[in-house]
């Protein structure tokens, strides 16, 4: 558990999924998911291949409608809301594949996405592209240690700097609560360090962080709780400790090292 861990009993509760589950065609995806997700908090979802994990982002976040349950941002029921009203709301994503403009250069891509804040209450006294927005765009690339990247073709970048500029490009939204698909997926192992400092030092930014991570070591580097889905549902949920120790877990990992 991280030194500055939160406490996940008292903090209020940012992101909560009830009773979630999907089923299609008769088959269950995910079965009555019951979590919460703190503020200021790191949670981790791991699982064997298959177990729902990303199934449970895409339903938090919009991509897809829970065919059970509901989910709530913030205490506020959202599950019928839509991705960009999710964002509004204060609910960044990034994604296993990559949704980068490769043909932009990294600070066209944030820029952009900061833009895409004002893009609702834009007025004919707010120009399309202004300096606030270029001078932004430019310190979330230094926040994400891309300094020297700015300039750089989206498609050019290392597969560790676009997973940087991914978290960048999240960050100009300004998100109370983030969604991170497997950020160190692909990543070399020189990468890894800097984005998981990276993913912790998101807290001091206010934000809470809910990470589905293949990365034991990474995991129980960063995360204040962990929660386990196998066969689309919530095996284990406590202490990164807790859930290793669990031999629960244990056997359904058949063996895979935690």
């Amino acid at each position: 558990m991280t030194a500055d861990a939160v406490d996940a009993g008292t903090a209020p509760v940012v992101l909560a999924a009830r009773g979630l589950g999907w089923t299609v065609g008769g088959a269950v995806i995910l079965d009555d998911i019951t979590l919460d997700l703190r503020a200021l908090e790191l949670l981790a979802v791991i699982g064997p291949n298959g177990a729902g994990k990303s199934t449970l982002l895409h339903l938090l976040s919009g991509v897809t409608r829970p065919t059970a349950g509901r989910v709530e941002l913030a205490g506020r029921d959202v599950t019928g809301a839509s991705i960009a009203a999710r964002a509004r709301a204060g609910l960044g994503r990034t994604f296993q594949t990559s949704s980068l403009f490769d043909g932009l250069t990294a600070v066209e891509n944030v820029r952009m996405s900061v833009q895409s804040r004002h893009r609702a209450a834009l007025s004919v006294l707010r120009t399309a592209t202004s300096r606030e927005d270029v001078d932004a765009a430019h310190g979330l690339l230094d926040r994400v240690r891309m300094t020297h990247r700015h300039d750089v073709l989206a498609g050019e970048l290392s597969h560790g700097d676009r997973r940087k500029l991914e978290v960048a490009v999240a960050l100009a939204r300004r998100p109370d609560v983030l969604l991170l698909d497997e950020p160190m997926a692909g990543v070399s192992v020189e990468d890894v360090p800097d984005l998981v400092d990276l993913v912790r030092g998101l807290r001091a930014d206010g934000v809470s962080v809910c990470m589905v991570e293949h990365h034991m070591d990474v995991v129980l580097d960063l995360a204040d709780r962990v929660a386990v889905l196998h066969h689309g549902e919530l095996l284990a949920l406590g202490s990164p400790s807790d859930v290793t120790a669990d031999p629960v877990v244990q056997q359904a990992y058949l063996g895979e090292e935690l």
